[in-house]
C-alpha cells in the first residue's frame, strides 16, 4: 500500500493577528486617560496617524475595533461625549493589542465537505479544514481554510485571506439552556453559572471570509484554549449539520465541548455531559447508529472506547473497544477523527503511542451496523514521522483530527510535530484490502 506525501504544507505564520482590548486595573486605565486628554488636539492628530500607518493595513475593520475599546473605558471620562472622533479613537488604540494565534504553532487539521459546492469542475469536492493554532501562553483557538481538491486527489487551498477577526460571544439565555440542553442544568448554583457561560453563539458577518474567521477562548471553561476540533458532517433524516467536538482547558482543568454549524459562519457553544464525558478525543460518527449517536473516545487515557447515546449532548454509556496490541502503540490509542463509512465497514484513523512517546497514525476497520466490532486492523502505521517531520514543538508526533474520501481516495490531513500541517493520499481500495 501506498501513502504518497503531497506537497501542499501549512505553516504557522506569526502574521496572522487578531485585535484585542488591553485590560489594565482600574488606577492605570486613569492614568492613560489623563495623559491622552492633557495632549493637544494637533498631538493626538499626528500621534493617531502613525497608528494608521502602522496599524491600518494589519487588520479588517481597524477603526470599528479600536473605537469600542473605547467604549470600554469612557465611564472613566468626565464629559466623555465633548471629546473629538480622533481623541476617542486615540484613546482606544492605547487600549488595544495584537495577539499572534499562531506565533507558537499550527496543528491538528480536520478536514469535511464544504457547505457550498458550487461552481466546480467535474470531480472536484471543495472543502473546510480546521486546524489548531496556538500563540503567546499556549493559547489555543480554532481557524479554518477552505480548498479544492481534485478529481486526481491533489489539494489547492483557496479564498485566504491575511487578516484574522474574532466575534463577541452572544449568551443565551436561561430559557434557551433548558430548552436545548436541560441535562446542563442540574447543580449548585456556581454549576449553573458555569453552564450558563460556557453555552453561547457566535455569528460572523457575511462580508467575512471563512479564512479570516476565529474561534477564540470565550468562556472561563476555555480560558487557555479551544484545542483539537474533530469536525464530522452529520447526516440524520437526509438533513445535515456540522459537528466538531473539542477540548476547553482553562489552564488546570479540561473539558469536552462540541461545536454547532451548517454554514461555518453561524456556531453554537456547547457543553457535553454525563459519567463517560472524562477524557480527551471524542469524535461523533457521522450518523446514528440504530437510532443512537455514537462516539469514538478514550476514557482512560490510554485505550479506545465506544460511546452510545440518545441525547446529543448527555454521555452515560461505554464500551471498551480496542487495547493497546501493537509495539508502535503500547503507551496509548485514539482517534484521529469522526469514522468514515465505506461500503465494507467503518474506517477509523487512530494514533497511536511507542517508544519515545513517537506518535503514529493508523486505521481500524468497523462493522458498520455494530462498530463494537472489529474486523481488521493494520499491520503497520499509514503514517510516522520521517527526517523532514519530526523536529518542531512536541518531536516525534504526527497526528490528525479528521480525514475524508474523495473519488475512492482517502485525503488525510496531518499535523507535524505540534508545528506545521501536511497532506497524505491513501488508495481506498488497498486501504480496505489491507484492512480486510
Amino acid at each position: 500500500m501506498v501513502v504518497q506525501r503531497l506537497q501542499t504544507k501549512l505553516i504557522a505564520n506569526p502574521k496572522r493577528v487578531i485585535l484585542q482590548f488591553f485590560y489594565m486595573n482600574k488606577q492605570r486605565t486613569l492614568n492613560i486617560i489623563n495623559r491622552i486628554l492633557s495632549l493637544e488636539e494637533p498631538v493626538v492628530n499626528e500621534i493617531l496617524k502613525g497608528v494608521y500607518d502602522e496599524f491600518l493595513n494589519r487588520h479588517k475593520w481597524f477603526e470599528e475595533t479600536i473605537i469600542s475599546h473605547y467604549e470600554k473605558v469612557k465611564k472613566n471620562i468626565k464629559n466623555n461625549k465633548s471629546l473629538s472622533n480622533e481623541r476617542k479613537l486615540l484613546i482606544g488604540s492605547y487600549f488595544s493589542k495584537e495577539y499572534s494565534i499562531q506565533s507558537a504553532a499550527l496543528f491538528n487539521p480536520s478536514m469535511v465537505p464544504h457547505p457550498n459546492q458550487d461552481g466546480l469542475s467535474e470531480g472536484e469536492l471543495k472543502f473546510v479544514m480546521s486546524l489548531r493554532s496556538t500563540g503567546e501562553g499556549h493559547i489555543s483557538s480554532i481557524e479554518f481554510k477552505e480548498g479544492i481538491i481534485s478529481a486526481d486527489g491533489d489539494i489547492n487551498l483557496i479564498n485566504d485571506s491575511p487578516y484574522s477577526i474574532v466575534q463577541k460571544k452572544i449568551k443565551y439565555d436561561e430559557e434557551e439552556i433548558l430548552s436545548k440542553k436541560l441535562s446542563f442544568t442540574k447543580g449548585s448554583k456556581k454549576d449553573k453559572e458555569d453552564i450558563l457561560e460556557s453555552n453561547y453563539k457566535l455569528s460572523f458577518r457575511e462580508n467575512s471570509l471563512l479564512s479570516e474567521r476565529v474561534l477564540f477562548p470565550n468562556s472561563p471553561s476555555e480560558l487557555m484554549g479551544l484545542e483539537d476540533a474533530r469536525f464530522v458532517k452529520f447526516t440524520d433524516n437526509e438533513e445535515s449539520k456540522y459537528y466538531a467536538t473539542y477540548t476547553a482547558y482553562n489552564g488546570k482543568t479540561f473539558r469536552t465541548q462540541i461545536v454547532e454549524t451548517s454554514d461555518f459562519r453561524n456556531f453554537e457553544i456547547g457543553t457535553l455531559h454525563g459519567a463517560m464525558v472524562q477524557d480527551k478525543g471524542m469524535a461523533l460518527f457521522p450518523r446514528k447508529i440504530n437510532g443512537k449517536y455514537v462516539m469514538s473516545s478514550r476514557q482512560d487515557g490510554e485505550n479506545l472506547f465506544l460511546m452510545m447515546s440518545e441525547d446529543l449532548y448527555l454521555w452515560n454509556k461505554s464500551v471498551l473497544h480496542h487495547e493497546p496490541d501493537k509495539s508502535w502503540g503500547f503507551v496509548q490509542l485514539g482517534n484521529c477523527g469522526s469514522p468514515i463509512e465505506t461500503e465494507k465497514g467503518w474506517i477509523l484513523i487512530t494514533h497511536a503511542v511507542g517508544p519515545l512517546r513517537k506518535y503514529v497514525i493508523s486505521a481500524i476497520l468497523l462493522d458498520l451496523e455494530d462498530p463494537s466490532k472489529i474486523i481488521g486492523s493494520l499491520n503497520k502505521p499509514l503514517i510516522q514521522p520521517n527526517e523532514l517531520e519530526r523536529e518542531g514543538y512536541v518531536p516525534n508526533v504526527v497526528y490528525s483530527c479528521g480525514s475524508l474520501v474523495h473519488n475512492n481516495k482517502l485525503i488525510i490531513p496531518y499535523a507535524m510535530s505540534d508545528s506545521s500541517c501536511g497532506f497524505a493520499r491513501v488508495d481506498l481500495n488497498e486501504l480496505l484490502n489491507e484492512l480486510c
